[in-house]
């Protein structure tokens, strides 16, 4: 009975592309098009913050922001870069309510995942645009990257203090105002840390100031490293002030 059914639903719903709603072959799959519009991220990539380089430049090779400025975190990994169908399926998840996107997402991270991560920790939503929007998607996609690799998530151990103003159009230095004292940790949060590699999960990485203050509330309460994982990260400037991290 389930069978026919099933194809009776296949039939009436067919899986479609994230980035165009073409009809696929099967859920979570882009058309070719599609597919071809993604630049997926992989090494070569700076050592330190996992920025993809056009040549090998060698292992511990950094960029040049790096050698300037070490970062807080400890490298930021992404599926894919900041694009036209990258941009698509974040906002169908973020505002369209796609959720079903989270689990396409997060099977693409499980991809560049660190093989020692021992907990994964959404960034948080404001309670005030989780009751407007219904749910949290990088919380969403946590779970799904949970799912896929075994790893512990703890969805309310971050959390948002205060609303935050609408972040797109804001240079790196508003965006990072903007956040400041933002974050907090949940009560009992600390014993969950100490000394253990915490993937920060999010859709979308622009300015960073997001993440950055995520990692260091993470890291005062005793995480060793913190990776931040995303579904795609801006790598060129041109566009990147049009998402709201």
């Amino acid at each position: 009975m389930r069978e026919p059914l099933a194809k009776l639903i296949a039939l009436a719903l067919p899986p479609r592309c994230p980035g165009c709603g073409e009809v696929v072959d099967a859920d979570h799959r882009f058309c070719a098009a599609c597919w071809g519009g993604l630049t997926l991220i992989a090494p070569p990539w700076c050592a330190t913050c996992h920025l993809p380089f056009e040549i090998d430049r060698g292992d511990a090779a950094q960029c040049g922001a790096c050698l300037a400025d070490p970062p807080i975190h400890d490298g930021v990994r992404a599926a894919v870069a900041y694009g036209a169908v990258a941009r698509t399926l974040a906002l169908r998840l973020k505002y369209g309510g796609r959720i079903g996107f989270a689990q396409t997402a997060a099977r693409m991270m499980a991809r560049v995942m660190p093989d020692d991560a021992d907990l994964l920790v959404p960034v948080p939503l404001h309670r005030w645009r989780i009751w407007g929007r219904g749910f949290n998607q990088a919380a969403l996609i946590a779970r799904g990257l949970s799912r896929a690799s075994g790893v512990p998530v703890a969805p309310d151990l971050l959390r948002r203090t205060r609303a935050t103003p609408v972040l797109r159009g804001m240079g790196a230095r508003a965006r990072a105002k903007a956040v400041a004292g933002v974050f907090a940790l949940a009560p009992g949060g600390v014993g969950q840390l100490r000394d253990r590699h915490v993937v920060l999960v999010d859709d979308v990485h622009t300015s960073g100031a997001t993440g950055a203050a995520c990692v260091r509330v993470l890291k005062r309460a005793g995480a060793a490293r913190v990776t931040i994982l995303c579904w795609a990260r801006v790598i060129a400037r041109d566009g990147a002030d049009d998402w709201n991290d």
